[in-house]
């Protein structure tokens, strides 16, 4: 693939994403809690969870180490950064999860197999094939550092949630509850919300247009789901905490 159309995929790709944002914005992904049987056949929610999240890692591995350009010593950074994310999110996450007997539609997956193969080919193939050149003066540019901090604290944050999460569901308690701890003081979904700042710093620390366009989709995915969480906590709980917003403080 020639530059020309590998950008003219990250616009397309980008456009996309937009179209999907105010379609979410509309219409509730039929999974976890907002689960619903009419979406066709159902697979175990763990299971899902692996084939989605699962081909992110493999095109990624796949593109970056067998594309077609020349690597660079620094882009192993960024490598190691997304292979850790997704090692955890398609190898380890699902199965630390207290979903047990829960399902997902199976359509619901295959659209995010979609997704993370698109979104992996983009950032392993740019990583390998039209990477921008990284020498070690980058590593003290400013990009890298805001990039490093961003990425860091939205890392820390979309685990330290996650964890909080899991503790509600511990000695083998089901179904829902009102978090609380952390930044849940705040917001109703600050995993979603560290997991946008974390791709973002991903983005500003590589100045890279593939890792833009993940970026602005992991936007387009997760700020509708976070305002439909906000929205059934509200609605589910009486007395659910009136001043916390869905997923960025004190303003949405």
């Amino acid at each position: 693939m020639d530059r020309e159309t590998f950008y003219t995929v990250l616009w397309g790709w980008t456009i996309l994403g937009l179209s999907v944002f105010v379609l979410l914005l509309f219409v509730k992904a039929p999974y976890g809690r907002h689960s619903r049987k009419d979406w066709g056949p159902n697979i175990p929610n763990r299971l899902g969870w692996f084939l989605m999240e699962f081909p992110s890692l493999l095109v990624f591995v796949l593109c970056f180490l067998f594309g077609p350009g020349d690597l660079q010593p620094l882009t192993w950074i960024f490598f190691a950064l997304f292979v850790s994310h997704y090692t955890n999110r398609s190898l380890i996450w699902p199965w630390r999860t207290r979903t047990s007997g829960k399902q997902m539609p199976l359509v619901v997956a295959m659209m995010a197999v979609c997704f993370n193969l698109v979104n992996g080919f983009i950032n392993g193939y740019y990583f390998s094939a039209f990477s921008r050149e990284y020498t070690l003066e980058w590593l003290t540019d400013a990009r890298f550092i805001i990039g490093a901090i961003l990425y860091g604290g939205g890392a820390f944050v979309n685990w330290w949630s996650d964890q909080i999460l899991l503790r509600l569901r511990r000695g083998g308690k089901k179904g829902y509850f009102v978090p609380k701890g952390g930044l849940f003081r705040w917001v109703s979904c600050p995993n979603f919300m560290g997991e946008i700042l974390q791709w973002t710093g991903f983005a500003v620390m590589t100045w890279s247009p593939a890792a833009l366009v993940f970026a602005l989709w992991t936007f387009f995915n997760l700020v509708p789901r976070a305002l439909s969480h906000h929205k059934w906590y509200r609605e589910t709980f009486p007395d659910y905490p009136s001043e916390r917003k869905a997923i960025l403080p004190l303003v949405l």
